[in-house]
């Protein structure tokens, strides 16, 4: 399959880097040759310095006999228009990035019938939703739903004294509903079998039921820690807005600082019980005024990953229960945990997810990048003629990195056994290590 990227900016570049991998015919175009440099020099891509949104661009025989366009310049309309050429040029699929919110607020089902365009992202609002659902979990890293809702996916780390720590999992009674599908330990991805124990320190993923998955994570909450009612959002940006606007329509008292009086001026014609205050969110004295010690979480939300990290690690130094922070660059991931920062999201994986389930196609409904993405969790439908279909999971021969740990038939979801037998039309949520995805999906892709 061959994939036409508009826009080789941080999000086109780390698209053509993950879709490279998975062998995709990659082709990165960008009217900047300085855009397009990095790209040359370390990925299997072919680039083409050109405006993307000519028709003459269109008509290039590497782009026009595409599978699929994705448009990710950063101008709306600029993807508007390579998603209207690309169709016109007889590329089937289009994926354009759209960030201006009014536009996915009030004109999204004009756009997909009147533009052409199949998959529309919003990098923003996406990973305000993220945060949102996080927030909502109390001893949450990470919250993900599958098969419309009747499956939840939730990761949470491993305190000293928690009572499921060092309990080899054949000793440990999880309730009806929940299965430990993966354990993240020392950057290692861990299948968990009888004799493996959870550790203090781990990333533990548990994927089941959404009320049984409720009930379970409380398990894991401090016993100081508290429904979310205050929340202090550092940046008033497209994500901070969204945000914002979320808590205060679930009744959390939302504070948002910005420095730009203008997007003060914005966020405070969403708020109906929360406030904007335009100032510096990294003024100590502002802080301590505005009751940073107070706050159940703060949010850093900017455009700079390092501000991001100096606010958290401010938060914290003034007594923040928890920090939250969004950064663009997948490495600072890691070293952000590290240093304490509670929850890391990154905007650029949540987006690329919803780019991979897009193209992967056969069946992939979603995909969730984990661990900075080198694990996912991805929900499949099993089609007809599957070498999994019709058979005991036992006797499937899936690979090790892989586990089947949920699947919906008939709107209603179960955790699997060994002598499940799965049946086209299921929805089955997997657990992959992501160098070994290519090669598990065929197993659930028909003949």
């Amino acid at each position: 399959m061959r994939i036409v990227i508009v826009g080789a900016g941080k999000l086109g570049f780390q698209l053509a880097d993950f879709l490279s991998k998975e062998n995709f015919d990659i082709v990165l175009i960008d009217h900047e040759a300085a855009q397009l440099e990095a790209a040359k020099n370390s990925l299997d891509v072919l680039t083409i310095n050109a405006n993307g949104a000519s028709p003459i661009t269109m008509e290039d025989p590497d782009v026009a006999g595409a599978d699929v366009l994705i448009a990710v310049t950063a101008s709306d309309e600029v993807n508007m228009v390579c998603s209207i050429l690309a169709k016109k040029h007889g590329i089937a699929h289009t994926v354009a990035r759209i960030r201006d919110m009014q536009f996915i607020s009030e004109a999204k089902d004009y756009l997909k019938e009147n533009f052409d365009i199949d998959l529309m992202l919003n990098p923003e609002l996406i990973t305000a939703g993220e945060i949102n659902r996080i927030l909502m979990t109390p001893a949450a890293l990470n919250v993900e739903d599958f098969a419309h809702g009747k499956v939840r996916l939730f990761e949470t780390k491993v305190r000293r004294k928690s009572p499921y720590a060092n309990v080899p999992f054949k000793n440990l009674r999880l309730p009806d509903g929940v299965l430990a599908g993966m354990i993240f330990r020392d950057h290692n991805m861990i299948i968990p079998h009888g004799d493996d124990c959870l550790m203090t320190h781990d990333n533990a993923y548990f994927i089941g039921l959404p009320d049984a998955i409720e009930t379970f994570s409380k398990n894991f909450v401090r016993r100081d820690a508290k429904k979310l009612e205050r929340a202090m959002v550092i940046g008033a940006g497209r994500t901070g807005r969204a945000l914002a606007s979320m808590l205060d329509l679930q009744k959390v008292h939302v504070k948002v600082i910005d420095i730009d009086p203008e997007r003060c001026r914005l966020m405070s014609q969403k708020l109906t019980d929360g406030i904007a205050i335009c100032g510096d969110g990294t003024n100590i004295d502002l802080l301590l005024e505005e009751g940073i010690d107070s706050a159940d979480v703060v949010v850093c939300l900017t455009e700079d990953d390092k501000l991001n990290l100096m606010l958290a690690l401010l938060a914290k130094h003034l007594n923040a229960k928890r920090t939250v922070v969004r950064v663009a660059r997948n490495e600072y991931v890691d070293l952000m945990e590290k240093v304490g920062v509670d929850v890391v999201v990154s905007a650029r994986l949540l987006t690329a997810g919803e780019v991979l389930a897009f193209v992967r196609r056969g069946g992939v409904a979603r995909v969730s990048l984990l661990e900075g993405a080198k694990a996912e969790a991805v929900e499949v439908i099993v089609q007809e003629g599957a070498p999994v279909a019709g058979k005991k999971l036992m006797d499937a021969t899936l690979p090790r990195e892989c586990l089947v740990c949920a699947y919906v038939r008939d709107d209603t979801a179960y955790i699997p056994k060994g002598n499940t037998v799965l049946l086209p039309g299921d929805r089955a949520i997997l657990f992959i290590r992501t160098p070994k995805s290519i090669k598990v999906m065929e197993y659930f892709r028909g003949g």
